[in-house]
């Protein structure tokens, strides 16, 4: 493994900048600069919690298209008792198969209310609903392979 002795280029720009910044005050335009989701939005950069939640949403029709073509193909396959074992055996699967995209929600549900900043109902002792639905998105297991697509 080669050992780097001087630092790049980047690097020493960096390190100029953040020196030249030191025991000095921040600028009028950084203190006065709105930090807020309109400001990113504007600014053209989306706010991490945005771009997870956009990747949860397709995975969900990713997955909804994947399982559809393979149960009408084993639909179309096997009689209906074969069918029904079969799907079930498939939905059972359903976790390791998504585990990429279930890693995704299990992030969106632990940071999405921090990133948000959202407020808590003091009554149930849990955020506040959004839009009247709750933040939080279910992970792709077999009861929600059966719930969208029944073995029957």
């Amino acid at each position: 493994m080669a050992r780097v002795t001087e630092p790049g280029h980047v690097e020493r720009i960096v390190t100029r900048d953040v020196e030249d910044q030191v025991g000095k005050p921040l600028s009028q335009r950084a203190r006065q600069a709105q930090r807020s989701v309109e400001t990113y939005l504007a600014g053209g950069v989306r706010p991490r919690w945005m771009e997870r939640l956009v990747d949860v949403e397709a995975g969900y029709k990713r997955a909804a298209r994947q399982l559809g073509r393979e149960r009408d193909a084993l639909r179309a396959r096997l009689g209906a008792e074969a069918f029904a074992a079969r799907w079930r055996a498939v939905a059972a699967e359903a976790p390791q198969r998504f585990a990429e995209h279930n890693e995704l929600v299990a992030q969106h549900n632990a940071w999405y209310p921090i990133e948000r900043d959202l407020p808590m109902d003091p009554r149930t002792q849990d955020y506040v609903l959004i839009q009247g639905r709750s933040y939080r998105r279910e992970p792709i297991d077999a009861a929600w392979v059966l719930e969208r697509f029944p073995a029957e």
